[in-house]
Parts: C-alpha cells; structure tokens; sequence
C-alpha cells in the first residue's frame, strides 16, 4: 500500500535516533519515514543485487521484507553476495538473509519463501507487497516476474549483471513500460553466459543493488524522477553511465495469465538437444583420463578449452589450451588439427559444457573428439583435491 494511513504509524524513541539522519532531511522527513516503515517490498533472490540491496532496504526502515530462495550459501557466493558469512556456508541463504537483516535493523518484519518461485506460486507469494524487486540472474525468472507484477500491477524495479557491466530499471510503474518491452523474446539458450562461466565483479553487484534500493525508496517516498523508461547502462571497467529510452510497445501481446517460463525460454528443447548431443558424444571419466594419462600414453592430445586466466588458475598435467572463442572463430580449428598429428583428442573445460560444444564444432571440421565429463571441477573432486575449484 503506497498510500498508507500514516496516522496509523508511530516511531519509537529509539526508531527516531536510528533514522535521524533520514528525518532532517526534507525529502523524508518523518512523513517519508512513517512511509518506509508502512511499505512492503519483496526481494527474489539473495544474491549478489539482492544482498547490498536487502542490506539498505533493512538499514533504511522498510517495515515488511519478503525474500525468495530456495539456495544454501556457497563459498564462491562470498566475493559478492555480502550479505552472507563464512559462518553461513551449507547453510540457507534465506536464513543468512534474515539474520543479518535482523542484525541491521530488529524493527524489520522479514518474511522468508525458501522455494522456487513458479508459475504456481509467484502470484500468491507476491500479492502482499507494494513492489517487487526483481535479483535474479536467469531469463525464465525475469520474464515470470514481469508478467506477475503486471497481473498485479506491481512496480517491478530490476537489475541485471555480468562481468563488469550493469542494467537497472524501474518496470511496470505509472504505466511505463515492463521488461516484455526491453526483451519481446528471450535470447537462444545458452548464448548468454551465467556469472559461474563468465565471471563478476564482486562490487559490480554492490553499485546496481543499490541502485534497486534507491529506486525502491524513492517510490514509496514517491519523490524524484524514476527510472520507469529509461535504462541504465554502468560500465565499471570505464566508470561510465549512460541512458536508453524505453517505451510501452503499443503492439505487444496482452499478458492474461502466467506461463511456462522454462518452455518459452526454450530450456526443455535446448536440454533435449544436449542430452541427444552428449548421448551421441564419446565420454571420458576423470578417473578414466587419470588412469590413461599414469599409463604413460602418447596416443592422444588433452585440449582444454577455458580461457587463459581459467587455466592460470587451475590445469590438468599435460593439458593444451586451445580457448573456445578460439574454436567458434576457426582459427583453434586449424591448431587443434596441427596439435593432434594423427592422435586422438580429448577435450575438456570447468564442467563439461563448453568442452561438448568445442567437440560438436570440431566435429564440423571433420575433428572427433572425447568429452570429459565433468571438467577439471570433477577432477578436483575426484582425481587431486589439491586442484582449487573456482
């Protein structure tokens, strides 16, 4: 409810010690801050926006936070997710969340959903709140979270990340546009990479986080100009914004009903296409490629495909680095054939993943080649727990 009946509520002593700094200033003042501790926000996800952004949203005053998540806290989440301890890893990521907000600000209601938000459930778990912050990092999500926010006429304030480049945006607010307008269709499975392939900067998520937390406020404080309609682009390798216009697209499809976010997005095709690709692909075990590689073997060539600071981190003996972007171009085609001389190959990556994709255009060029299933992370488990996993 963003028109609140704020005679209805009251700051305590110690509240007006604690938002002091909030209460002088014209903008808030007490009327604003009776608004803040009125408002209810839900936050999808606890990772790296929703962490910085939880953190202000709490330390700010908001009265209800709700948070979605169904993940335990990882040691690679810590470079970025801050919200999080080492103390908390195998733990729920929701549980951290809590505590830590609870840490910052005891006055907080903190409403936890520890499941995947669905087509099923989006709709009920979000309709108590006044605004939708949207942390995700996956396309069926984003386009499942838009399309509730407009079923409820819910603001929907986004952000999106990945290396050193960062979007924010307010969606579906004073009738602006939503995210069905920036993206009418999602992109090929597969063709953006995820953060765990490509790669963050931890503080990255700290800018754009806190971007959604100001947008946030700034709506239920209903002061300043919004993002609603234009979208924010911050390059932090060139310490750079700048602007794009978005508008409502006269002509997009109606939204009635939520969907099959997985099915639109394509990731049951693109799953079946991978399971038929990796059926009809020769694998190679870790324990396997340990077992050949002690034999003293020479018949064969260990191409591994990740790119040159991968393989600075962490490398299987014997390997030769021949990166994807390589091998998409043509150009590792040529060296691949020159390295293999008449030998076999076997072809690794972190996972998998891309190894199989190396293979299926090599194959292309008239290459065949042997997939190692699981990567370099499955020798590290397997093999020599002295290789670091990253």
């Amino acid at each position: 409810m963003l028109n609140p009946n704020l005679d209805e509520i009251q700051l305590n002593k110690e509240e007006y010690e604690r938002y002091s700094r909030h209460l002088i200033l014209p903008e808030v003042g007490l009327e604003g801050q009776k608004r803040l501790k009125a408002a209810s926000v839900l936050c999808i996800g606890t990772g790296g926006l929703g962490s910085p952004l939880l953190l202000y949203l709490a330390a700010a005053g908001i009265g209800r936070i709700g948070i979605v998540d169904f993940d335990v806290v990882d040691h690679s989440n810590l470079q970025r997710q801050v919200i999080h301890g080492t103390s908390w890893v195998g733990k729920p990521k929701i549980e951290s969340a809590k505590n830590r907000i609870l840490e910052i600000n005891p006055y907080c209601q903190v409403d936890l959903y520890e499941t995947r938000l669905s087509a099923e459930n989006a709709l009920e778990i979000a309709a108590p709140y006044d605004i939708v912050v949207d942390g995700t990092d996956n396309f069926p999500t984003r386009y499942l979270v838009n399309d509730a926010c407009v079923l409820l006429n819910k603001p929907n304030v986004y952000g999106s990340i990945f290396r050193f480049e960062g979007q924010a945006t307010v969606f579906n607010y004073e009738g602006g546009p939503n995210y069905r307008d920036l993206y009418p269709e999602p992109p090929p499975p597969g063709l953006v990479p995820s953060c765990a392939e490509g790669g963050v900067l931890g503080v990255l998520c700290g800018i754009v986080g806190s971007i959604q937390a100001t947008e946030t406020i700034k709506i239920i404080l209903g002061q300043g100009n919004t993002l609603s309609g234009r979208l924010l682009l911050y390059n932090a390798l060139n310490m750079s914004f700048r602007e794009l216009k978005l508008r409502p697209n006269p002509v997009r499809p109606v939204i009635e009903k939520l969907i099959d976010y997985e099915e639109f997005c394509g990731i049951p095709q693109a799953q079946a296409a991978e399971a038929q690709q990796q059926a009809a692909m020769q694998e190679i075990t870790v324990t396997e490629l340990k077992q050949l590689i002690d034999s003293g073997a020479q018949d064969f060539v260990l191409l591994d495909v990740r790119n040159p600071n991968e393989y600075d981190i962490a490398r299987i003996p014997g390997s030769v680095l021949v990166p994807l972007p390589d091998i998409e171009n043509g150009e590792g085609a040529t060296k691949v054939k020159e390295l293999l001389n008449g030998h076999k190959l076997i072809v690794h990556c972190k996972m998998g993943g891309r190894s199989a994709k190396a293979i299926g255009i090599l194959k292309a060029h008239g290459i065949e080649g042997t997939n190692v299933a699981g990567g370099i992370n499955a020798w590290s488990q397997e093999v020599d727990s002295s290789v670091p996993q990253y």
